[in-house]
């Protein structure tokens, strides 16, 4: 009994997810985190323009506060809009804005969308982004074209790490698929590492003197042979007396 209420307690909050997401549209909407306080359910929106997610007047809020309660059946729904620091890193967000340009200027112009979008991502601190396209675009037999820049996981425990987001844009041709995939700059890959100062200056004056006994030897070696010649004149000195 136990895990079942759990289980309708999941469903209930993925509904809810899915219907601000739905009614949140052209918003600049992220995701939405629900956290159960003492005086009720306190529903966080996160959203990249919190102006036209709260309305006039909070008209908007007010309204969205009154359908969940009478939908889902909340006691006490409390909404919070909280913005997105750095809306060219979220993945849903990114998408949101090429279905948003496609429907606007149509397939035509795809190619540009699709490379201004990577540039933007590319250039706020991504390490890797991935976009595809699909449908009917340009022309009436559905394609699906991909735009790559960066470096990116597809497996193991960093790809865990990489953002991924999938929406719809409703064009006149048809319906064309975007999926973005981005991977921040602030992972931490297993094959990163770092030399640290102290190591550098170690190992230089490790090669220090390595490099003064080379030199010793050198400086060394033609007193060596003036040394042999002296011994050399010594002995053939006192022969030719005897002589």
């Amino acid at each position: 009994m136990i895990e079942r209420k759990f289980v309708a307690q999941k469903i209930k909050e993925f509904q809810i997810q899915e219907f601000i997401e739905q009614n949140l549209k052209k918003v600049g909407h992220s995701h939405t985190k629900l956290v159960k306080t003492p005086l009720g359910e306190k529903i966080v929106i996160f959203a990249s323009r919190p102006g036209l997610v709260v309305g006039r007047k909070g008209e908007n809020i007010k309204k969205l506060t009154k359908v969940l309660k009478r939908k889902f059946n909340l006691e006490n729904p409390q909404i919070e809009i909280s913005e997105v620091e750095n809306p060219n890193l979220d993945a849903q967000i990114v998408a949101e804005k090429i279905a948003n340009s496609l429907e606007r200027f149509g397939t035509q112009k795809f190619k540009g969308v699709g490379h201004k979008t990577m540039a933007d991502v590319m250039g706020a601190g991504a390490m890797g982004v991935e976009i595809i396209i699909s449908g009917k675009i340009p022309g009436a037999r559905a394609k699906s074209w991909r735009f790559y820049q960066g470096y990116l996981k597809k497996c193991g425990n960093a790809s865990l790490q990489v953002k991924k987001a999938v929406t719809q844009a409703q064009l006149k041709t048809g319906i064309v698929g975007v999926k973005v995939s981005i991977m921040p700059g602030d992972i931490v890959l297993p094959d990163r590492f770092e030399v640290l100062k102290n190591v550098q200056e170690e190992a230089k004056q490790e090669a220090k003197p390595a490099e003064e006994k080379k030199e010793e030897k050198k400086e060394r070696a033609p007193r060596r042979k003036k040394q042999d010649k002296e011994k050399k004149e010594e002995k053939k000195e006192p022969e030719e007396k005897v002589n």
